[in-house]
């Protein structure tokens, strides 16, 4: 069995909901596995397109600025989510969301 963890929103103006998957925070950046969160946010819905997988990066503002010159599109600059991070989110060529992620 797995028990996710509840995370608080980054701030309190942004509507989402987190819930992490159980992972050692000291050491889930610099270590091979998998760790992650699921996230409810307004505007992106569940189901088809609804998956949101987040690459990790020294600086998700550097790989951001690849996505123009590729063919992508950058749907979100990077952002902070507080104690947790920087976020920036970005579609393929083929139209799928990805986001990457950095601390």
């Amino acid at each position: 069995d797995v028990t996710l963890e509840k995370m608080p929103a980054p701030t309190e103006e942004m509507d989402m909901e987190m819930w992490s998957f159980p992972a050692d925070k000291e050491k889930s950046m610099t270590t091979y596995g998998a760790c992650g969160m699921l996230v409810k946010m307004e505007g992106f819905s569940s189901g088809n397109g609804g998956t949101l997988v987040y690459f990790s990066c020294e600086d998700c503002a550097v790989e951001s600025s690849r996505v123009n010159k590729n063919g992508g599109k950058v749907v979100k600059e990077k952002m902070s989510i507080g104690e947790h991070g920087f976020i920036s989110l970005a579609q393929d060529t083929e139209g799928n969301m990805i986001g990457f992620h950095s601390i």
